[in-house]
């Protein structure tokens, strides 16, 4: 397993919608593991094919990731491809402080639905459909969003997104 680069916001290619996976093969197997890997490795609990600087339609979650009483060895996550929001709950509630591993030092709370309904393809090419609530409703938003080339700062006020912009900019300018 790999450790790899998460590609962050202003890059281009996190707005690009992603493909479909039309096989499930060792390459595909290989990049679930090190997307895995990824995620615990950076604390987070969800990771998107897209934040690795590939665009395919793949993502990885634990929402237990961040949990203190979460043993340090326990690096089980679930893998979805090809996932889809069937339905929404039409009520919402605001998800407080949300944050990604591509949006570098920015969390914002973030109108988000209740609850959804997902279908999406297991790593063994079975096709699964379930209910998400509260966290997991969040985290499946949050990946399937960026399948969609949506990142959650696209999800703000146009005036707080410009902040952010404004001082990630700087940010990169002055690592240079």
């Amino acid at each position: 397993m790999a450790i790899l680069d998460i590609v962050t916001f202003p890059e281009p290619s996190l707005k690009k919608v992603s493909v479909p996976v039309e096989t499930i093969d060792d390459e595909l197997k290989t990049l679930i593991e090190d997307m895995g890997e990824t995620m615990f490795h950076d604390a987070g609990v969800g990771l998107a094919a897209p934040q690795v600087g590939i665009n395919r339609r793949v993502i990885v979650y634990d929402p237990h990731a961040g949990e203190e009483q979460k043993d340090a060895e326990d690096k089980t996550f679930t893998a979805l491809i090809n996932p889809e929001i069937l339905s929404k709950s039409k009520e919402t509630f605001t998800s407080e402080k949300e944050g990604c591993l591509s949006v570098v030092d920015y969390r914002a709370d973030v109108r988000r639905h209740a609850s959804v309904t997902v279908r999406a393809m297991t790593i063994d090419g079975e096709t699964i459909e379930f209910d998400a609530h509260e966290l997991m409703s969040v985290i499946m938003q949050h990946e399937i969003d960026h399948l969609d080339g949506i990142l959650f700062i696209d999800r703000i006020s146009a005036l707080k997104r410009a902040m952010y912009t404004k001082k990630r900019l700087k940010q990169l300018k002055n690592k240079k």
